[in-house]
């Protein structure tokens, strides 16, 4: 049975808080990434590491966000044979420590976003293959639960000074991401960081070889078909307007992206096409090929 594991060292987490907490000051989104440290998260990846060599087990690693945990990791075994694998968000690949400045708690999420050293050695463990897939951790909290909230224009905006204090412990850790982790692929396919055909083999071949999910994650007949429709020729800017998550918001609005998904299909069924949605089908139960 594989055993999936968010990796952080809560002891690790407490002691940097009270570290900071020492300083009296009020704490901000920027030290996310400074109570949730590199350390935190290594040392909890490195001990369910430890263990599932220690007795065999078959380990997932969600949301890798470090340089040093990629030490942890092989590309040296084809993806089907592995007993160790991980993956990596799609924010983690997108943000950067430099970003709480302009976005604050919008992108305060488990395990934090880190430094741009951190990230660049995410893309390459990535694309060596390192790590094995590319995920979001989608958590669609509202706006007042994440410390902010929308001006007489619509723009997201902090809550009003005065409710500062205690903001950042306060706010939840999440991002709603999954509408658009596809398209942000999509263009850094475009500006060069990675092809076509490594974004369908993270986000979807991988997947179900990784899992082992039974008919699905490739084209082929017999298969579920579950597919998607890009165009490649269109482009998509985000908008509180056309956001289609429930909690109305993302960290992504006012970003441009080189491509638009007009059609998804789920089990052969047309559940979106061109902004309209046919929810007279529901999904089916995943199966799998364990042995």
């Amino acid at each position: 049975m594989l055993i999936a594991t968010h990796c952080e060292d809560e002891k690790i987490i407490k002691q940097n808080l009270e570290k900071i907490k020492q300083e009296k000051r009020t704490l901000m989104a920027a030290d996310h990434p400074i109570i949730r440290d590199e350390a935190a998260c290594f040392e909890s990846s490195l001990k369910a590491v430890q263990l599932a060599k220690k007795y065999g087990s078959r380990l997932h690693i969600f949301h890798l966000s470090t340089e040093k945990e990629m030490q942890l990791f092989t590309n040296l075994i084809p993806l089907g044979e592995k007993r160790i694998t991980a993956e990596v968000c799609v924010h983690h690949l997108h943000f950067s420590s430099d970003d709480y400045g302009k976005l604050g708690n919008l992108i305060k999420c488990n395990p934090a976003i880190k430094s741009p050293a951190n990230r660049e050695a995410l893309w390459k463990a990535l694309l060596d293959d390192r790590l094995d897939l590319i995920a979001t951790d989608h958590a669609p909290h509202t706006l007042q639960e994440k410390g902010f909230k929308r001006n007489e224009k619509g723009n997201l905006v902090p809550l009003p000074t005065e409710k500062v204090e205690g903001l950042y412990e306060n706010a939840h850790a999440g991002l709603p991401l999954v509408q658009h982790s596809l398209l942000l692929m999509l263009h850094y396919m475009k500006t060069g960081k990675i092809s076509l055909e490594k974004v369908v083999e993270k986000m979807s071949h991988a997947v179900a070889t990784c899992f082992k999910l039974a008919d699905r994650g490739y084209i082929r007949e017999g298969y579920f078909a579950d597919l998607l429709i890009a165009d490649l020729g269109r482009s998509t800017s985000v908008s509180k307007e056309n956001i289609l998550f429930k909690c109305g918001w993302s960290p992504l609005e006012n970003s441009g992206f080189p491509a638009a998904i007009s059609h998804t299909f789920v089990n052969g069924h047309l559940v979106y096409g061109n902004g309209s949605f046919d929810e007279s089908q529901w999904g089916q139960r995943l199966l799998f090929n364990r042995s």
